[in-house]
């Protein structure tokens, strides 16, 4: 099935290697310009602020001074701007309405170049985000994460197709596996979502140490981005960007 490219300033997601996106995990606005500043250095192909890590996220004047702080650090960097819930593996709490404040508030600020949004928030909060963003020029990520276990092929394409119905540019699916078989119910999925349903991007990872080779491996079974570390990690199983950037490199020169 052809696959939609989505270009994000100069990066376009979904041709040749899967695009690495290294997030920025600081709890003050000292850690996280500090964090932005190695990023740069590290070279991924867009940054991720994780906003639910920084300590004054409910305070609308902190969002707006960070989003300003890093969109004059990153330079032509595409930055993601992500609040994950304390549910899919985020560091706080946070009510439906406060996610949505949030949301728009980035939004407003015109400094952010896409946004996440959890699918489990509902497809009607999600296309309606959505369409808010793309009035913006703003693209989005939405995203589901099981830290508990691997659904089955079935429930993994069926999550990502719903991300799809509800129009967002990009399909985000990460999953815990309990063993290397669930590694490969995920690559599976991957793999039959791209090539029967897919319209856009598809990004899947396996998480933990046993789920490492799906953050290696996604050009082959169709994965168009992946996240690396610099420094501190946002999820378990993240490698180093510049790492992870040899190995991409080997496998699509092979490819």
């Amino acid at each position: 099935m052809e696959i939609n490219k989505v270009q994000v300033r100069n990066v376009v997601i979904g041709e040749g290697m899967p695009k690495i996106c290294a997030p920025i995990v600081g709890r003050s606005r000292e850690e996280i310009l500090l964090q932005a500043e190695k990023l740069k250095a590290a070279g991924p192909d867009l940054a991720e602020w994780r906003a639910d890590w920084f300590e004054k996220a409910g305070e609308k004047e902190e969002i707006k001074g960070i989003l300003e702080l890093l969109h004059g650090e990153l330079g032509e960097l595409p930055l993601l701007v992500t609040f994950r819930t304390r549910q899919e593996g985020g560091k706080q709490e946070i009510s439906l309405e406060d996610y949505e404040e949030f949301l728009l508030e980035v939004l407003a600020s015109g400094q952010a170049d896409l946004i996440d949004v959890e699918l489990f928030m509902g497809e009607e909060f999600l296309s309606g985000i959505v369409e808010k963003a793309h009035e913006k020029n703003v693209k989005v990520i939405a995203s589901n994460h099981d830290f508990e276990k691997t659904p089955n092929t079935g429930e993994i394409v069926e999550r990502l197709c719903r991300m799809q119905k509800a129009g967002a540019d990009l399909l985000k699916l990460a999953a815990m596996p309990r063993d290397p078989g669930d590694v490969l119910t995920l690559l599976a999925a991957t793999w039959q979502m791209k090539e029967c349903y897919a319209r856009q991007p598809v990004i899947t990872m396996s998480m933990g140490g046993t789920g490492v080779i799906s953050r290696l491996a996604g050009e082959i079974f169709g994965s168009a981005m992946t996240f690396g570390a610099v420094g501190k990690a946002s999820a378990p199983g993240q490698v180093e960007a510049e790492e992870l950037r040899e190995v991409l490199g080997v496998l699509h020169e092979k490819l």
